[in-house]
């Protein structure tokens, strides 16, 4: 038997993309699913595709994530996973608008925080539960074009890691994704520059997906449906200067437009 069968599972940003796959995965493994997304008539979509229920709402702000825990309490009994992927891709350098920074951080870092929050004494309490954050592998690395994104999925990981390192031994899973290229609506928007580092290897959420169930099954923390992300994280570690000139020789050839 699948280890989610029956588990009582929350997905934001699930009305397309890596949440919607996630969710449709959940359910199919017999998990109960909510279905989370700003885009109402998208959630309402998905969950009338897989058999679940539709909590729609912002799934970032203090007031959004506790009506969503509070619906989705309502509808399971309870709530056994989480899976903050709730996401997006701001663009842009150090002249960003202030404005493209705070929504970035607020969806990619404290709609995580803000969960965890409220999720943590009931499972503290209990002794299990199950985090999913959807970072990217922008979070290991950086995404050249994005720094309110590139910075906001370092924190998103950062809390991650913290929150397993806090918590594992009182029985509270906790796993990072980090994809690089899926065919998402980020990826799209990303332009040239997203297609031009990673149109070649992206994925479909599907495969994601899968990706995130076998880790469950294995209790891995770290998520990579891309493997040679690994490679390039123990560079970045290993040799940091070598690894920041190889991405500035690719931040030169993409101004040249021969990336």
């Amino acid at each position: 038997m699948s280890p989610l069968s029956a588990q009582r599972c929350v997905v934001t940003g699930a009305g397309r993309g890596i949440g919607a796959a996630l969710a449709e995965a959940l359910a199919e493994q017999g998990a109960q699913v909510v279905v989370n997304d700003l885009d109402a008539e998208a959630a309402a979509e998905t969950a009338a595709r897989i058999g679940a229920v539709a909590v729609p709402g912002d799934a970032a702000s203090r007031e959004g994530v506790a009506a969503l825990i509070e619906a989705a309490r309502a509808e399971l009994g309870g709530i056994d996973v989480y899976c903050a992927n709730a996401g997006v891709g701001t663009s842009g350098g150090a002249d960003a608008p202030e404005a493209a920074w705070s929504t970035a951080w607020e969806v990619n870092v404290m709609a995580h925080v803000r969960a965890a929050e409220l999720l943590l004494p009931e499972w503290l309490e209990r002794g299990e539960g199950r985090f999913v954050a959807t970072v990217s592998a922008a979070g290991l690395l950086t995404m050249l074009g994005s720094a309110p994104y590139s910075v906001s999925k370092h924190g998103a990981l950062a809390f991650a890691e913290w929150l397993s390192a806090t918590y594992r031994h009182r029985g509270v899973k906790v796993h990072a994704l980090c994809p690089q290229g899926v065919r998402t609506k980020i990826l799209e928007e990303a332009g040239a520059v997203g297609e031009a580092l990673m149109g070649a290897t992206a994925l479909e959420p599907a495969e994601v997906a899968r990706d995130v169930l076998r880790a469950i099954e294995q209790e891995r923390f770290l998520i990579l449906p891309h493997p040679e992300v690994a490679g390039y994280y123990a560079h970045r570690a290993s040799d940091p200067d070598g690894w920041l000139g190889a991405m500035n020789h690719l931040q030169r050839k993409i101004v040249e437009g021969r990336a």
